[in-house]
């Protein structure tokens, strides 16, 4: 998608762009001064995840280019659930979860995008602001008639469900409508005229663009970003110790790090392109040098980022103590209460407990599979009791293959 604005042009080469309604049209609109863009993020857990860091860091790269980036929390649309990528049904969080989850949310974006009052500070919306005060009539007569269930079972949110005949169930196929709606509101009362998202939203800003240009006679724009995944396939995100989360509560600076770290060699240029500010010349630089060089840089850039340069640089340089001095002082500690330990635990529930593993079942696979230490030495027997003998200087290290390593303390 050639463009002469600088944020496009930025974009397309990091690798954002997948899809774009009206590219020329865009261009010319971001050319002719400041624009307000959003991004919709439905209120399902307490954090995002790495699976959400695109989004964020477009929204980062919208801003630095002088353009309002605006979050939408999904506080109403939680309520139903985006039926887009999944092959069932959410479960129903209630209102006080919700709440809470948004403000958690509210948080993870601070380092990343900066709020206030000026023309390109960002803001946050709530949809349940809007989506709360609406009559079922009223909206089945004034929005829902601009819609064709013909035309929404042909968009992916819908299709891959019923293909994979998995339930779908009447409150998550208003879905589209909704977000729709949101775009219209947003239109009006933020003079929003973008939205961004993943590519599995394409169908769902489509319908929004569509529905402001016939209700309010207004241009609107969509853009959304490739899906991304590991080289080898996986979904960005995850990993065998449950969701690379965002924030330090729910994850270490050091294990974020070394997440980044143990990227995939085809990936390693990608990535620094979508989730750091390097110079693009110099991730080509970074490129054709040494590929570990290379991983070490987009680890300590990503969590710059998300944690600060103090914790990016803590965290390295813990890293290099681990693994090229043996050292272990600075590893992320997890306390279990004295009388716990006193009485010992199964190998594989210390696993579990440490966020090592995802689930107990998770963790004796890994036991089994002989990718389990504790203090250095395989553990054989997944069922192997585990206390207060073996703490070694204060605490238990545990590891989980060659590359994350935690340690057990007693309060």
């Amino acid at each position: 998608m050639p463009a002469t604005d600088a944020f496009l042009a930025e974009a397309n080469a990091r690798g954002f762009v997948f899809q774009c309604t009206d590219p020329e049209g865009l261009d010319a609109l971001l050319r002719a001064g400041p624009v307000s863009g959003y991004i919709g993020f439905d209120c399902t857990a307490p954090s995002l995840h790495v699976g959400s860091l695109v989004q964020i860091m477009l929204l980062r790269l919208f801003q630095r280019y002088g353009h309002r980036p605006v979050v939408l929390m999904g506080g109403g649309t939680t309520r139903i659930g985006d039926p887009s990528g999944r092959d069932e049904t959410r479960q129903l969080l209630s209102d006080d979860e919700i709440a809470a989850n948004m403000a958690g949310i509210r948080r993870v974006f601070e380092p990343y995008v900066r709020f206030g009052d000026g023309p390109s500070d960002a803001i946050t919306a709530n949809n349940a602001d809007w989506l709360d005060a609406l009559g079922y009539i009223p909206l089945l007569r004034d929005v829902g008639r601009h819609f064709t269930v013909n035309r929404m079972l042909t968009f992916d949110s819908v299709k891959l469900r019923l293909d994979r005949e998995q339930p779908l169930s009447f409150l998550e196929f208003n879905y589209m409508i909704l977000q729709s709606y949101d775009f219209r509101e947003l239109y009006r009362r933020h003079d929003v005229r973008l939205q961004m998202g993943g590519s599995d939203q394409w169908g769902n800003i489509v319908s929004g663009a569509e529905l402001t240009r016939r209700t309010e006679g207004a241009q609107v724009f969509g853009l959304t970003t490739p899906l991304i995944t590991t080289a080898s396939g996986a979904k960005m995100g995850k990993t065998a110790a449950g969701a690379v989360w965002l924030t330090a509560e729910r994850l270490s600076p050091f294990d974020y790090w070394q997440f980044w770290r143990n990227t995939e060699d085809a990936d390693v240029g990608r990535f620094l392109r979508l989730f750091t500010e390097i110079s693009v010349p110099r991730i080509k630089r970074l490129e054709a040098g040494d590929i570990n060089e290379a991983k070490k840089h987009l680890a300590t850039a990503a969590t710059a980022l998300a944690h600060g340069p103090e914790a990016a640089a803590a965290a390295a340089e813990a890293a290099r103590r681990l693994f090229e001095t043996g050292e272990s002082a600075e590893l992320p500690v997890t306390t279990l209460p004295r009388a716990e330990l006193a009485v010992g635990l199964p190998a594989f529930r210390l696993f579990t407990l440490a966020g090592l593993a995802a689930s107990n079942a998770e963790a004796r696979r890994l036991i089994r599979g002989g990718g389990a230490r504790i203090n250095d030495s395989p553990v054989a027997d997944e069922t192997l009791t585990i206390g207060l003998a073996d703490l070694q200087q204060g605490a238990i290290k545990l590891s989980a293959g060659r590359k994350h390593h935690r340690l057990i303390r007693p309060d």
